[in-house]
């Protein structure tokens, strides 16, 4: 089943709005420009896209309204998969945050990869952004697929991928990967084509 595609409205919203940020009318074109860049590089349709920043909004809005400072959440989903990572105070908080993902519209799966404990601290956070660089750098210095195609996120030293790749393009991804500095663990949620 193919889903509408989102662009032209998004295209339309874009030009009848820059005129009402005259000082932000190049920001808008660079921003459109660079943007439409990532969408013809994407193996999701501009649709698809949407769909996941929608879906990452409004568990992101709902779980920090419900939960606030005693969880920390990150939420990433590519193509309808969504991906929980960070922590939660109790089992139940847990369940709750991977139930209502489940119930959000156009949620196809939810891999529940939060863990039961205290929030990590600004260190770790940094630690992980640090990791999940070096994997991207180092993707882009084999040069063995497009690294546009792999989403890499990384929680407590451990990196997920996730993107719509080849099964060569996943084997090579999670070879980098494990073998990057500091990288604990390595999980594969991949749609494998072809």
């Amino acid at each position: 089943m193919t889903r509408p595609s989102h662009l032209p409205l998004v295209l339309a919203l874009v030009v009848l709005c820059a005129p009402l940020m005259n000082a932000c009318v190049p920001a808008v074109v660079v921003g459109a420009a660079a943007g439409g860049a990532l969408v013809a590089t994407d193996r999701r349709s501009a649709g698809a896209q949407l769909d996941d920043q929608s879906i990452e909004l409004k568990i992101t809005t709902e779980m920090g309204t419900r939960y606030g400072d005693r969880i920390h959440l990150n939420v990433t989903s590519y193509n309808g998969v969504v991906l929980l990572t960070g922590e939660a105070p109790d089992q139940a908080t847990r369940d709750a945050i991977a139930a209502y993902a489940r119930g959000v519209d156009r949620v196809r799966a939810v891999h529940d990869e939060m863990v039961v404990g205290p929030t990590t601290d600004l260190s770790a956070r940094t630690n992980d952004s640090y990791i999940t660089s070096k994997v991207k750098t180092r993707f882009v210095e084999a040069n063995k697929f497009s690294a546009t195609h792999v989403k890499v996120v990384t929680e407590r030293s451990v990196v997920y991928l996730m993107g719509i790749v080849s099964r060569t393009e996943a084997d090579a991804a999670a070879q980098i990967a494990a073998t990057t500095t500091g990288v604990a663990r390595v999980v594969k949620l991949f749609e494998i084509t072809g």
